[in-house]
């Protein structure tokens, strides 16, 4: 099993679990919440063939990497994947992550540059700014986020089922681009992962993105689901995002649920070798 060290918490190592796998040109691939690196499978069989090197990671806390009780914060995921890039020597790379994934490329881009980067594709987009607050009307409101952390706690599996679920509008699609051993397959994996990283990682959802964007000067790909997406509705994500990017081109799937990288596998593959190019 191949992973890398990113530090440790008391006297136990901090490993995380990554795949390396073909050649040709980098592409590193950062999953959302609460999933691994297995959750790009449709993605990684497009990337091969179209002849690119794919690495997927899990993230702390999530998959078969390290659970360890700190390091939820974008500031210390952020150094994870810099540590995968140091670590892989990896340079003229493509990042491409997906939901909380990339909240982890865009404070990755304001803290150690773009010089290693080549290319980034946000599918999902967790920013620029999820909380409601005064100079962000759009947002959403605290309550939520803390009414999600108690329903962790209180039944972490049947919460992440439904959040499953509402990521593939499992009420609307079940049956048809979504089948249940997918939906089972997806919480075996979520519920797998620390429960203290699964409370803690929605606390780093409402991180304030929009004085990291300026930073990003690489030619960025945004893709998102749209008005369907339950998630996060790309009016108060990506649509905005959008904007706030110097070089960045937007695709909206309409009808299409969160989970673009399941059921609309095809698309999302047709738009992302096109980019990578």
């Amino acid at each position: 099993m191949s992973t890398f060290t990113v530090g440790q918490e008391n006297s136990t190592p901090i490993e995380l679990y990554y795949e390396d796998l073909g050649s040709g040109s980098p592409v590193v691939l950062i999953a959302g919440y609460p999933f691994s690196g297995a959750s790009w499978e449709k993605q990684i069989a497009a990337l091969l063939a179209a002849g690119h090197r794919v690495i997927t990671y899990d993230r702390r806390g999530f998959g078969r990497s390290s659970r360890p009780s700190v390091g939820y914060d974008f500031d210390t995921l952020a150094a994870d994947l810099n540590t995968l890039l140091t670590t892989l020597g990896l340079t003229d790379v493509s990042l491409v992550g997906f939901s909380m994934g990339t909240g982890e490329i865009t404070r990755y881009i304001a803290k150690y540059g773009t010089g290693r980067l080549r290319r980034a594709v946000l599918i999902g987009t967790i920013g620029p700014f999820l909380l409601k607050t005064d100079d962000n009307p759009e947002g959403v409101d605290p309550s939520v986020f803390e009414g999600l952390k108690a329903a962790i706690r209180n039944d972490r599996p049947a919460t992440l089922l439904s959040i499953i679920q509402n990521a593939n509008n499992y009420d609307v699609l079940g049956g048809t681009l979504v089948s249940e051993r997918v939906i089972e397959d997806s919480w075996n994996i979520g519920v797998s992962a620390s429960p203290i990283g699964a409370v803690k990682s929605i606390d780093a959802w409402i991180e304030d993105f929009r004085d990291d964007l300026p930073h990003n000067d690489v030619p960025t790909l945004i893709l998102h689901a749209g008005e369907a997406d339950r998630v996060l509705p790309p009016g108060a994500t990506s649509r905005r995002q959008a904007k706030l990017l110097k070089n960045c081109k937007f695709v909206e799937l309409e009808d299409a649920p969160h989970n673009i990288l399941w059921t609309h596998a095809d698309r999302v593959n047709e738009e992302l070798v096109s980019f990578l190019r």
